[in-house]
């Protein structure tokens, strides 16, 4: 199980949301004791911005992994720096190194971006979301069977569709370079796609970064919560 905590989200998402290092690292702690094996995180910047510069990344690497010792990584979406050869440059800067990384791989520059982590030791989580060419790209790519899982991410957030959606990804996935898959839904897409995840046997995640919310609709307090209602504690 992996726990994402926080995404994209802002402030306005809500005090539970970790978006300093030191907040990261509490709630990196609190998901681990709650059964999370492994950890994904969009390290920000002062104002709460997504980022990939070299020091916001290893602020909340070095935060992070002084309260747990499960694998941890991070994000490299093409928001938090839109120009690609500016994003392959800040990671050619990183000076502290995560065990991961995801890689969009729809988005501009996403082989380039995921050769240079491969070659300074990063996994790479090959992210292929729904509504995209992700998984053609993936398919045909010779960097498929160098990744280290693919992140299945299921786009739609409609409870009453997001398993269809999750499905037809699946398929178009195929095989996947006979690397794992890690399949995840969000927002009102989360616990159905989390379940099919769980009956088809594949890696899950769940955190703030997916879901507010947990099963029963109400308001989660943490990303513990969230982890300790997908394992069933």
């Amino acid at each position: 199980m992996q726990v994402c905590l926080n995404g994209a989200r802002g402030a306005d998402d809500g005090v539970a949301v970790p978006l300093s290092p030191g907040a990261l690292a509490t709630a990196a702690a609190e998901a681990v004791a709650a059964g999370a094996l492994d950890v994904h995180v969009h390290p920000k910047t002062p104002c709460g911005e997504d980022s990939v510069a070299p020091r916001a990344v290893a602020a909340t690497l070095e935060a992070v992994r002084a309260a747990v010792t499960v694998t941890v990584g991070v994000t490299t979406g093409a928001w938090a720096e839109p120009d690609p050869a500016a994003r392959v440059a800040r990671v050619r800067e990183w000076t502290v190194l995560p065990d991961h990384a995801s890689v969009n791989w729809h988005e501009p520059g996403a082989e380039d971006l995921a050769r240079v982590l491969l070659d300074r030791g990063v996994g790479v989580e090959a992210g292929i979301w729904s509504g995209t060419d992700g998984a053609a790209r993936f398919a045909a790519s010779p960097l498929g069977p160098r990744v280290l899982r693919v992140l299945a991410e299921v786009t739609d957030h409609d409870p009453a569709t997001a398993v269809d959606t999750a499905q037809d990804l699946l398929a178009d996935i195929g095989d996947a370079h006979g690397r794992p898959v890690l399949l995840h839904g969000e927002e009102g897409g989360t616990w159905p796609v989390l379940a099919l995840a769980t009956r088809l046997g594949l890696a899950r995640r769940v955190g703030l970064e997916d879901t507010l919310h947990l099963p029963d609709g109400r308001r989660a307090g943490s990303n513990a919560e969230l982890v300790a209602a997908a394992l069933g504690r």
